[in-house]
């Protein structure tokens, strides 16, 4: 089922009702594309999610950037019925606290119209993490999971500025698309030689966005205790 939007005007809020599935290729497209179009002219958006039957990790990414853009232009993005699965993929992925959710589209509208408190910045672990992918949605994702994870993020989606980003900065690990390490150049794969790497699926940003959201995680926190634990 692809993805629908419909749009309505409730005051000084915009309302986007999204009835399908939030994946990768043109149903995330058009909903970046639907909000860019919205912040011409409009500040407050509600994205209604109560008929949205699936989202994967690019489409979570999609979500974060609009919510990313909307703050930019100095508006904010809430939502609203926010479905069971989607609330327990946002749980999964640690993006509760930075998504404003409210349980109907009176009480989100209603949010609009009295200040809202912003999530608290996460402490930071001292882990520095390089994020390389040239799907620009799972880039977003990455870099919002694990700043909530408490990690600190960087990422780039060309081989040739993550090689810049190594040279003028430490990493403590590098997470690469499986689309990148292949047909990268020498002096790469020399430098991914000198630090942790972990490979990311083909299949990672057509997953369930919670599951495959949890499970990176858990490989990374892995992947630190064992190197603290060959330096003990």
């Amino acid at each position: 089922m692809s993805l629908s939007l419909a749009t309505r005007e409730v005051g000084r809020v915009t309302i986007v009702h999204c009835n399908g599935r939030i994946v990768a290729g043109s149903a995330s497209d058009s909903l970046r594309e639907h909000v860019t179009w919205l912040l011409r002219d409009r500040r407050s958006i509600v994205l209604h999610l109560g008929e949205v039957g699936f989202i994967d990790s690019s489409g979570l990414g999609t979500m974060v950037r609009a919510l990313t853009t909307t703050r930019q232009a100095h508006g904010d993005l809430k939502l609203c019925n926010v479905p069971e699965f989607v609330r327990k993929v946002l749980e999964m992925s640690r993006l509760t606290t930075v998504f404003d959710s409210h349980e109907s589209e009176e009480k989100a509208i209603a949010a609009f119209y009295r200040p809202g408190a912003r999530a608290e910045a996460p402490v930071a672990t001292g882990h520095c993490v390089l994020c390389l992918d040239s799907n620009a949605d799972v880039l977003a994702y990455l870099r919002e999971l694990l700043r909530r994870a408490g990690y600190d993020v960087q990422s780039s989606s060309r081989v040739a500025d993550a090689l810049l980003l190594m040279r003028v900065s430490q990493f403590d690990l590098l997470l690469i698309g499986s689309d990148m390490k292949a047909s990268s150049p020498p002096a790469f794969q020399e430098a991914c030689a000198r630090l942790p790497v972990i490979e990311l699926g083909s299949e990672f940003s057509t997953s369930h966005a919670g599951e495959a959201g949890a499970q990176l995680l858990e490989t990374i926190a892995a992947r630190f205790h064992s190197k603290t634990s060959s330096q003990a």
